[in-house]
């Protein structure tokens, strides 16, 4: 089993409880693709990333890329299904959530935030 970890801003806002990690070619390349959509409160963490697809989605996402320190670098709020993030200068990571959460926690670009490993 995969550990699974809680993202917060570094002043300590949770912005998700339950973020998995997809960081092999497999994982990254299947992402939520056909999931029936994507609880409140979890995440999912591609990286290396650096742009994201939705073809094959069935919900809209709202995308936080990161840079290798956890600085925000874009947000795509609300990003729909059949559409392509183009390539993100800058960005080590991807961090895709439900509609909302981004906005939500307060996260905006620049805003620094981590991964705590929360359980298996």
């Amino acid at each position: 089993m995969r550990p699974f970890y809680r993202l917060e801003t570094e002043g300590g806002v949770l912005v998700a409880d339950h973020v998995d990690v997809a960081d092999d070619l497999l994982s990254r390349a299947r992402g939520l693709m056909f999931r029936p959509g994507l609880a409140p409160g979890h995440g999912l963490a591609l990286r290396p990333c650096s742009s994201v697809h939705m073809f094959f989605m069935r919900f809209p996402l709202d995308v936080v890329f990161v840079d290798g320190e956890g600085r925000v670098v874009r947000i795509l709020a609300g990003i729909r299904p059949w559409r392509a993030s183009g390539i993100v200068r800058g960005a080590k990571a991807a961090i895709e959530l439900p509609v909302g959460t981004a906005a939500r926690a307060g996260v905006t670009p620049g805003t620094v935030v981590r991964m705590i490993e929360a359980g298996v």
